[in-house]
């Protein structure tokens, strides 16, 4: 059996956010400015009272932010470590110090007319603890609403398009060759049963890169039992990081649509080219295949590929890039995800 890993271990881990996260970041700085700004609305009565007000308080709240997001970064793995209500008690008090320290350094500067620096700076740090938890709760909420049951929901739908006809097929393949080459129909069963064991497995969040590998080549193996010489596959998978994890059943799911919507309508078959690298941090994969003259079938193509966009949505948020390309004649699917690794 492959390795897994999930990268929610438990719920309380899947309920705090990945603070090293685009997405997270970036929803954290346009709500604690919109925050900010309803705040600085029920405290004036003019424009240009809002405006002097929104000024001051961006003086403070800007680098006080920037600073919070900085040591999230920092201090992600660890957060990640703590229980769910002990790592949402630390980021609070870290949003209340770094508060704190910025209000000291500001002193006068960020004190209205016969106010107590002193009481400001208490007050700024409450407020900076109830808008970090505030932000903690939209996150905890977020996550709910994406359970582990919608995820496993989406990737059992994914596994069941494995098509049945792909299971005769291979049978009858098997069988053609059972008495002429019996090592090789042995092996072929071999690989169709690590297929389906890997394929229906226990749902999981990431899986480690070279076990998806291993069962794109098992899927292939088949295939080519089936086709022949009309199936050939190109890998350049020489700077893959092996350790890397993905979401599991992403490439099977793009080399079956390149087999029955590219290679199996072409008389003369086809290549499938199949290139995972790591660049910049990130992993790349790409997988092209070649088309017949008429019109691209589209719906299939679309069934598979929407579930992996989703679910490369609610792992890696914006980070994830997903995009397809076609002309008349090849079809292309690229991927790019963060680079995670096993531990």
């Amino acid at each position: 059996m492959p390795r897994t890993r999930s990268i929610n271990q438990n719920i309380p881990h899947r309920l705090l956010p990945d603070f090293r996260n685009l997405g997270t970041v970036l929803r954290i700085v346009l709500l604690a400015n919109a925050l900010a700004l309803v705040c600085a609305l029920t405290q004036v009565s003019t424009a240009a009272e809002l405006w002097r007000l929104m000024l001051l308080d961006s003086a403070l709240l800007q680098p006080v932010l920037l600073s919070v997001l900085l040591a999230l970064y920092a201090f992600n793995e660890i957060l990640l470590r703590l229980s769910y209500w002990r790592a949402v008690i630390a980021v609070m008090v870290l949003a209340a110090c770094i508060t704190l320290f910025f209000s000291q350094i500001g002193g006068e500067l960020f004190a209205g007319v016969n106010e107590s620096v002193l009481f400001l700076s208490i007050r700024r740090m409450l407020l900076a603890s109830l808008l970090a938890f505030a932000l903690l709760t939209y996150f905890r909420w977020r996550a709910m609403a994406m359970s582990p049951a919608l995820q496993d929901a989406r990737l059992q739908a994914l596994q069941a398009r494995i098509r049945p006809h792909f299971l005769f097929n291979s049978i009858n393949a098997v069988l053609a060759i059972v008495r002429a080459e019996p090592k090789r129909a042995e092996a072929a069963l071999e690989d169709m049963a690590d297929l389906f064991r890997m394929a229906m497995s226990d749902a999981h969040d990431l899986v480690a890169l070279k076990d998806e590998v291993a069962l794109a080549q098992r899927y292939l193996a088949l295939e080519q039992l089936r086709m022949g010489e009309r199936l050939k596959v190109s890998w350049k998978i020489e700077h893959m990081p092996q350790q890397a994890l993905i979401p599991p059943l992403v490439l099977q799911p793009l080399l079956e649509n390149a087999v029955y919507h590219g290679i199996e309508p072409l008389a003369e078959g086809g290549v499938i080219d199949i290139d995972i690298h790591e660049k910049s941090g990130q992993l790349h994969l790409t997988v092209s295949n070649p088309l017949p003259s008429r019109k691209v079938k589209s719906e299939g193509h679309q069934l598979a590929l929407s579930n992996i966009r989703e679910r490369l949505s609610l792992l890696f948020d914006v980070e994830a890039e997903y995009r397809v390309e076609h002309n008349d004649d090849s079809y292309h699917v690229y991927i790019v995800i963060p680079l995670r690794k096993l531990e």
